[in-house]
This record gives structure tokens, C-alpha cells and sequence, in this order.
């Protein structure tokens, strides 16, 4: 299958694809404050991508549960140096983080070619107008609630069937607003609006989400539900990440979000390089 992001044209499957995260925010879960500098943001973005990050996922407002948010004024303050920096140092894809059509609309325009909507569509029409004008690559995201109500008691009969429904549902919305099935990554959102064991059964059958017929985004990189299941704090958490990592990697993965890409690229080339011995 095809992914299209503005000028970039990318086949699937092909070897797992990583994205750095790059949060130019005092507040974000894991590394909140540490590049709110752009300068320090920059050098932070090549140095993902010369580990091996081919997307670079630039975000200035903080989803984690019961963030402060921000205006679209300061948003825009925080990853347009960013992003326009970056264009000019990187052959990397960058991707703007954002759940706003007018920080999504001016980062394209200063060089992102992928909106990763992490409002999960709920900008509507106004961002699936962005995209379709853009032609820039969409991730969809699935999301229960809102950013300040999302780990308030989330509940779903089947986590998996109801995620996919979801999908279903958004790209005919995306569809009828002129945004093209080829530009659309599918990303079942671990961590918003899930327990535990929802975001375990999401990635334990990550496979069904195959008969969807588009490349599946995953980002599982220090989060919260593995600081419960193992007991971790958020620095300690790369051992689980990666076991989940890697099975996606057999489960219909394209992309993996992460943090630590060099870690992660170490342990998906390993684990490809097995998988295809084993198919020869």
C-alpha cells in the first residue's frame, strides 16, 4: 500500500519506520522541559534522526491526562522555529503533533508533511480541510474523551472492535471532505482513554487491524501502563517498551513512535532481520 505526505511517496510494508518524538513543552509526561529551547530542540531532532528516525513528530501542547492547555498563539510560538529549522538541517519527514487546524495548516507551510491529529478528528471538518488542501500525510488517531477526561473510568465492551468501528467511521468523514485514502496512517491511540489492559489487548491484537488496509502507526514509548504493569517510573520504562516494540513489529506495525530511537531501531533490525530468515 501507499502512504502520501505532500512530496514523499512510501511503500508498505517495508522496514518498520521510526518517529522521534520532539516535545517543545515544559509539561509532556516524559521530557517535559528539556528541549522547550529550540535551539536545543533542533539539535535534539538531528541527533534522532542520524540514530535512525526517518519522522520527526514535533509537538508544542502537552496531551498527557489533565494537561494545562495552551493557546493557539503560544502553540504556534513553541514549534514553528522548530519546524522551520529542521527543514532546512533534515531530509527527515517532520510531523506537527497537534489537535489544532490552524498550528496544523501554518506547520505545513513551514515544512511538516505529516499532521499527526492526536484530537482524534475532533477539529472535524476544518482539519480534514487542512489535510486535503495540504495533501500532507494524516495520522488518525483513536481517542475516548478529551485530554482532561480521558482516564476518567474509560470503559468499552470490545476495546478492539470498537477502536476499529471507530476507524471505519472517520476515514468516510475524512473521505467526504476530499482527504485521500493514501494519505491516512491508523493509530489506536495507547494511553488516551484506556486501562491497562485496554491498551494491552490493542497491542496483543494489533494484527486485526490489518484488514483495514492501511499502515498502522504505534506509540507505546514510556508510557504510563507500562509503569503499572512493571512497577517502573517513566526513565525506567525502555525494557517494556521495546518487548512491545517488538511484537508489533509481527503484528502490522509501519511506524513506531518513540522516544529512545536508538535502542529501538537496534532491537526492530534484529528482530527483521530473524523474520525474514524465517519467511526465506
Amino acid at each position: 500500500m501507499i502512504w502520501r505526505a505532500r512530496e514523499h511517496v512510501l511503500s508498505f510494508p517495508r522496514p518498520v519506520m521510526l518517529m522521534g518524538v520532539l516535545n517543545v513543552t515544559p509539561d509532556s509526561f516524559s521530557d517535559g522541559g528539556q528541549f522547550f529551547d529550540s535551539s536545543r530542540a533542533v539539535e535534539r531532532g538531528l541527533q534522532m534522526e542520524a540514530e535512525g528516525a526517518e519522522i520527526l513528530d514535533v509537538g508544542g501542547e502537552s496531551t498527557r491526562p489533565r494537561a494545562t492547555p495552551v493557546s493557539e498563539a503560544e502553540e504556534l510560538r513553541r514549534v514553528l522555529p522548530v519546524i522551520e529549522k529542521l527543514r532546512a538541517q533534515t531530509s527527515a519527514l517532520i510531523s506537527i503533533d497537534t489537535m489544532k487546524p490552524k498550528v496544523a495548516q501554518a506547520a505545513v507551510e513551514a515544512g511538516a508533511s505529516v499532521i499527526n491529529d492526536v484530537g482524534a478528528n475532533r477539529a472535524g471538518a476544518e482539519m480534514a480541510e487542512v489535510a486535503a488542501e495540504t495533501k500532507a500525510g494524516y495520522v488518525l488517531m483513536h481517542m475516548q474523551g478529551t485530554p482532561a477526561t480521558m482516564q476518567d473510568d474509560p470503559a468499552y465492551e470490545d476495546v478492539v472492535g470498537e477502536v476499529t468501528d471507530f476507524f471505519q467511521e472517520r476515514r468516510g468523514f475524512l473521505a467526504r471532505n476530499g482527504v485521500q485514502a493514501e494519505q491516512v496512517v491508523l493509530d489506536v491511540g495507547i494511553g488516551f482513554g484506556k486501562t491497562m489492559e485496554h491498551n494491552l489487548q490493542l497491542i496483543a491484537h494489533h494484527a486485526r487491524f490489518a484488514r483495514l488496509g492501511r499502515p498502522m502507526l504505534l506509540g507505546v514509548s514510556r508510557k504510563s501502563f507500562l509503569g503499572r504493569l512493571l512497577n517502573q517510573p517513566v526513565e525506567d520504562r525502555l525494557s517494556g517498551a521495546l518487548a512491545c516494540a517488538s511484537w508489533a513489529v509481527l503484528n502490522n506495525v509501519g511506524i513506531l513512535r518513540v522516544h529512545d530511537v536508538k535502542e529501538t531501531l537496534g532491537a526492530v533490525r534484529t528482530l527483521e532481520a530473524l523474520r525474514a530468515r524465517v519467511n526465506a
